[in-house]
């Protein structure tokens, strides 16, 4: 079992909290209700100051230790936002909104910060401060940066920040960490084939753009098995494709997208460079033009070894040695924690939620279980690098 004991005086709270949170989910910036919920606990809880409408709907509740908050200042971050998928669960406690869900376990991640700022305030055994950062819009928004942009890390003077995100799959109570790229970068593409449309009967007197951007999809296939190292980590994948209003007419335009990933930069890069050049190529082979556009999201979140060997010892001591994965595999899946890792140093760990069904899926739920791990390791965490 976890090492804060104390935790367990008010878990059933703490499980409440994740529930009322998930009964009420909110999207990308839009979490008005779950951030008022977290300033009036984090308030409540008797936190040195909280601050509102960081990146537009964060929040960041300050907790200094003794004496005065005198020593360095660690930021923890919790996500907020749900996303705009129906939920199939049928539990006594699911979204009361239609068509939206924590299918991600943002309200556990937020329970759990707020468990640990609970306890971190009433006991304050530390030399330093701890920044409590309640983010908005994880889910393709790009929260973080909007905190950042809005001043989190000076403002705050943050000198190392930490992240934690629940993962189906590991055993409850097991929390996986690595150094280096722990998370792909995500980038959309949008490519527009424009042919020459005209009666499907006459496909001669036409420049079909559905059988090009048939072509380009094949031909993408190509970038991460013949452009890119087969050691290093690739992904290319259309996900969309429009075209046509009738069965007898070859229309004008296609529209292809979908998102490119990797776990290093230099990966990035070439990925976008080649996507450029293939589509641009398959288009002009068939007299068509291929108008391209690539939008850069999220970074590849990094993880600092100095940090991360930290946060592995922190979880040894709340799991037990032998349920901390140091050396866990990286996921193809994104996060914007990686804007925070750009900007501090600091590392993301895993959080072992168990044999449930998988992220973003509508069957997902939060395992209530993990919080007690998950509070303990935000709670240690602070107590030891802040160690008196």
């Amino acid at each position: 079992m976890p090492t804060v004991n104390r935790l367990s005086e008010f878990l059933p709270e703490i499980i409440e909290w994740r529930r009322d949170i998930h009964r009420h989910p909110e999207l990308l910036y839009d979490v008005d209700r779950t951030a008022g919920l977290v300033a009036e606990k984090l308030i409540g809880f008797g936190l040195d100051e909280v601050a509102t409408g960081i990146g537009r709907t964060g929040v960041v509740g300050i907790i200094h230790g003794r004496p005065n908050g005198a020593g360095p200042v660690i930021g923890l971050r919790a996500d907020m936002d749900a996303l705009p998928i129906g939920e199939a669960t049928g539990l006594g406690y699911a979204s009361a909104n239609p068509g939206l869900m924590h299918a991600c376990g943002h309200d556990g991640h937020t329970a759990m910060l707020l468990g640990a700022a609970r306890y971190l305030s009433e006991t304050r055994n530390f030399h330093g401060t701890a920044v409590m950062i309640f983010q908005p819009a994880e889910e393709g928004g790009g929260g973080a940066k909007a905190m950042i942009d809005d001043g989190l890390m000076d403002r705050f003077g943050i000198d190392e920040v930490y992240g934690m995100h629940n993962m189906p799959g590991i055993p409850v109570g097991v929390l996986a960490i690595r150094p280096g790229p722990l998370m792909a970068s995500t980038d959309d593409f949008e490519i527009e084939v424009r042919g020459r449309g005209g009666h499907a009967a006459e496909p001669h007197k036409t420049v079909d753009p559905i059988l090009v951007a048939a072509s380009i999809v094949a031909a993408l296939q190509s970038i991460a098995s013949r452009s890119v190292d087969p050691l290093e980590s690739a992904v290319v994948s259309v996900t969309r494709i429009h075209a046509g209003t009738a069965s007898n007419v070859i229309p004008d335009l296609a529209k292809l997208s979908g998102t490119i990933r990797a776990l290093r930069t230099e990966v990035r890069d070439l990925l976008e460079e080649r996507l450029k050049a293939v589509a641009t190529g398959a288009a002009t082979t068939y007299g068509a033009t291929a108008i391209i556009e690539v939008q850069r999201k999220y970074p590849v979140t990094v993880n600092h070894p100095e940090q991360t060997a930290f946060a592995s010892s922190v979880a040894a001591s709340i799991a037990g040695t032998d349920r901390v994965d140091n050396q866990t595999q990286p996921v193809m899946g994104a996060e914007d924690f990686s804007f925070m890792l750009e900007a501090r140093s600091g590392a993301m760990i895993f959080l072992g939620n168990g044999d449930t069904a998988g992220l973003h899926s509508s069957q997902y739920d939060f395992s209530d279980e993990a919080i007690p791990f998950g509070a303990s390791f935000w709670i240690k965490l602070i107590e030891d690098r802040l160690a008196a």
